[in-house]
């Protein structure tokens, strides 16, 4: 499996970093809800939304519409993944990555502008941006309890 990797922290995202995003942002040590601190409606389903298109444009064979759904520095990550001179676009990129046949969403958490979406073959890492929520991250797979997301 090869990996979308999320630019700007490096290779690895994992529960330690959802952990602190929930002390942060969760007042008063409340437990996080399955939506991540009572996160309104709206944004959970705006962020599962935009990670159940970005799957289902993987799964038709759409690169295209998929690399619609990165976010900005994703997108240029994986065109610019290549030697100068072997620079591909973006839909011809994707169809070259081998990324998991994700199934359904599990579950949704967001804390504040970065969702972390469960599925049943992979994990998916978004952010808000001006023009809705994005894929940072794909192909992220758990590396045990405790341990960060190698994306």
């Amino acid at each position: 499996m090869k990996p979308i990797l999320l630019p700007r922290a490096g290779a690895l995202l994992g529960p330690a970093m959802a952990r602190a995003a929930r002390a942060v942002l969760c007042a008063g040590g409340v437990a996080a809800l399955p939506s991540g601190c009572g996160a309104s409606a709206a944004r959970v389903d705006g962020a599962r939304a935009a990670g159940e298109r970005f799957e289902r444009a993987l799964a038709s064979g759409d690169h295209g519409a998929a690399c619609r759904l990165l976010a900005p520095e994703t997108r240029g990550q994986l065109e610019g993944q290549l030697e100068q001179d072997q620079k591909k676009a973006c839909g011809e990129a994707m169809a070259e990555e081998e990324l998991p046949q994700a199934g359904a969403v599990r579950t949704t958490e967001v804390y504040g502008r970065q969702p972390w979406l469960r599925l049943d073959g992979d994990t998916l890492f978004l952010s808000q941006f001006g023009g809705g929520w994005k894929v940072v991250a794909a192909g992220c797979t758990p590396q045990g309890e405790r341990q960060p997301y190698q994306c």
